[in-house]
């Protein structure tokens, strides 16, 4: 274990050169070699420096859903919020972030996009109809939340009335996705402010979480000329092969660029991530994973709707697994929750499946990224849990919304306290544009956060050593002999028995100190998928036990005042660790997880602030984490 000062991380975080070069002591004239030449830290390089924090899964008044329950913020409160503004809230009044994002995607549903806010303006061709004129006049009469009930009860049964539904070929449905283009052009600020051109793609098969959202790198010339792919026959479909079919269309009739990105396979009932057959019965081909490593470089691992990294059934000596599960369902009461399920539907599972399927089919289909957002339904992008606004706008703060039932299933019920505050994407990119940013994501140099915004960096190499963190600029040594969090180990030259990987983290300004970081492994031996959990870096002076788990760390949470105090942890840890336990002949991943010291959860908050109980459950603190990308190791 290595501790390494701030300045060094502040520097790694903030500066580079083109030059593979030391500056010198006295950053004058470099050496005899470079006479003449003036080093600059704060030239264009050629690696990415910045780490930039963003939200790539929001929903406006636009999404029907979002509409259904109470939003009534449309696109422009959405970007004036994320870019620090003030806005007033549904209904809780005046709300803004500490901290503005660096880059928002408005993901709205693009089944019935843009039906609500014409239900609620009175649109005369809804009103024309039957059925939409008594939505209307129920809505009027304060009867919204039984109308809300109904219209999404109606279209998740695929029983929306045929007149009502907002076709992508229809005017109302191409005047909203003209909108949401309109918007993100005239709020993207390239080097300031990035707003992506996207939408989510809903997909639900009998009740099971299928969702992708969808990302385009391009402006409204590109991203504008195709209205999005819905899930309604007979343009659209339910099935995840027919939407990369669509997205390859997209770049071959624009030339443009575009991703998509999986989330909450917790809520799938196991059909996320198959190892078998696909949820249709078809068995998984090579058309199969080609398709979705091409198109899918990401996995949303943590949002409001629970964290997808692991679960302790699946991981049962990781002890900091029980992290916000959401465990019991799907979006429907269809079918009932197994354990067999959860295999399916978690981030390091998939990862380890996606091992065994390489070495089956000849390409992993789950080689991806790992990075956060919010989901939230309303219009807010907000995970600080001292400012949790809730899922949608019925959930925004008030004494009671702890205690209202969020969603029932034949397991049991997710009550208003287990929404969770996650998340954010964090993206190392050169520059805060959509080109730069877009590019990070497909190579995968990103992670994911349960919303706080720690700077982390993660390199794996052959030949890194203890004195590599000495360096006041790691990222150079990093980058030089090594690659960053995403890739793939290059093929052994050195002759050394195992990869080395150098890991650093510096807390967030006003966020809790550091208490450790782990490196996950995941293999296959060829027969069965294995993981393992190594502390490699940590706060104080505590030793591992017998088992090699370091003790916790403390907890300095005052439940009474929702207070806490930064006495314990670390405001920077690093280290160079390589794995004991390495055989070259094994398929391989490693990603690291930081964890913060425990500070007080968003529900402790509520408690305190208006004079309520916590409920029963619900934890006093959380302990707020980031999950890197992996990196890959392949057998020759």
């Amino acid at each position: 274990m290595k501790k390494i000062t701030m300045a060094a991380l502040a520097m790694a975080a903030s500066i580079g050169a083109n030059a593979q070069i030391p500056v010198p002591p006295d950053g004058k004239i470099l050496s005899s070699a470079y006479t003449g030449k003036v080093y600059s830290p704060y030239a264009e390089r050629d690696f990415p420096s910045n780490v930039y924090f963003g939200d790539t899964h929001l929903h406006t008044d636009i999404s029907m859903d979002a509409g259904a329950f109470g939003n009534r913020l449309g696109l422009d409160p959405a970007y004036k919020f994320a870019r620090g503004e003030q806005v007033e809230s549904t209904n809780a009044g005046p709300v803004r972030l500490s901290r503005p994002l660096d880059f928002l995607v408005v993901a709205d549903h693009s089944d019935n996009m843009g039906f609500f806010p014409d239900l609620i303006a009175g649109a005369p061709f809804i009103l024309a109809d039957p059925t939409g004129k008594d939505w209307y006049d129920r809505i009027k009469a304060g009867k919204g939340v039984g109308v809300a009930i109904e219209l999404i009860g109606l279209f998740a049964q695929d029983k929306f009335p045929p007149a009502l539904v907002y076709k992508p070929d229809s005017a109302p449905y191409k005047a909203a996705w003209d909108q949401t283009v309109a918007a993100a052009e005239r709020y993207n600020q390239p080097g300031v402010f990035t707003a992506f051109i996207g939408y989510e793609w809903t997909s639900l098969i009998h009740g099971n979480n299928m969702h992708r959202v969808v990302v385009y790198r391009d402006g409204g010339d590109k991203g504008g000329q195709m209205v999005p792919y819905t899930t309604a026959a007979p343009q659209g479909s339910t099935n995840p092969r027919d939407l990369w079919k669509w997205l390859a269309g997209y770049e071959r009739k624009t030339g443009g660029k575009v991703l998509a990105i999986a989330h909450n396979g917790n809520l799938s009932n196991g059909i996320m991530f198959p190892i078998t057959e696909q949820y249709d019965g078809k068995k998984l081909d090579v058309e199969y994973v080609t398709q979705r490593a091409r198109w899918e470089p990401l996995y949303e691992a943590t949002q409001i709707k629970g964290d997808g990294e692991t679960h302790p059934f699946l991981s049962p000596n990781d002890e900091f697994a029980d992290y916000e599960n959401w465990d019991i369902g799907n979006l429907d009461v269809s079918e009932a929750k197994t354990d067999a399920m959860l295999s399916g539907e978690y981030a390091r599972e998939a990862l380890k499946r996606g091992l065994e399927l390489e070495a089956k089919l000849g390409t992993n289909p789950y080689k991806f990224g790992m990075i956060g957002s919010t989901d939230s339904h309303t219009s807010l992008a907000t995970t600080a849990e001292n400012n949790f606004w809730g899922k949608h706008a019925g959930a925004e703060p008030s004494p009671t919304r702890m205690m209202h039932p969020f969603m029932a299933t034949e397991k049991g019920a997710i009550m208003g306290w287990q929404m969770v505050a996650s998340g954010l994407a964090a993206v190392w990119a050169k520059e805060n544009t959509r080109e730069a940013l877009f590019d990070a994501m497909e190579r995968k140099e990103v992670y994911a956060t349960t919303g706080t915004r720690l700077a982390v960096r993660f390199f794996g190499g052959w030949d890194f050593t203890a004195k590599d963190l000495d360096n006041r600029e790691p990222a150079f040594v990093g980058y030089e002999r090594g690659v960053p969090m995403g890739g793939d180990l290059p093929a052994n030259a050195t002759g050394k028995k195992a990869p080395s990987f150098m890991v650093y983290a510096l807390r967030d300004p006003i966020g809790g100190n550091l208490d450790r970081i782990q490196i996950i492994k995941g293999w296959y031996d060829g027969k069965q998928q294995h993981e393992k959990v190594y502390d490699v870096a940590w706060s104080g002076d505590r030793k591992p036990g017998k088992d090699g788990k370091v003790p916790p760390v403390g907890n300095t949470v005052d439940a009474k005042t929702a207070s806490w105090t930064n006495t314990i942890g670390a405001s920077e840890l690093g280290t160079v660790w390589s794995d004991p336990d390495f055989d070259p002949q094994q398929r391989a991943f490693y990603y690291a997880r930081v964890l913060e010291i425990p500070t007080p959860r968003w529900s402790t908050y509520d408690a305190f602030r208006f004079g309520v109980p916590i409920p029963d459950g619900a934890p006093v603190a959380t302990q707020d984490r980031a999950y890197t990308s992996p990196i890959w190791y392949t057998p020759k």
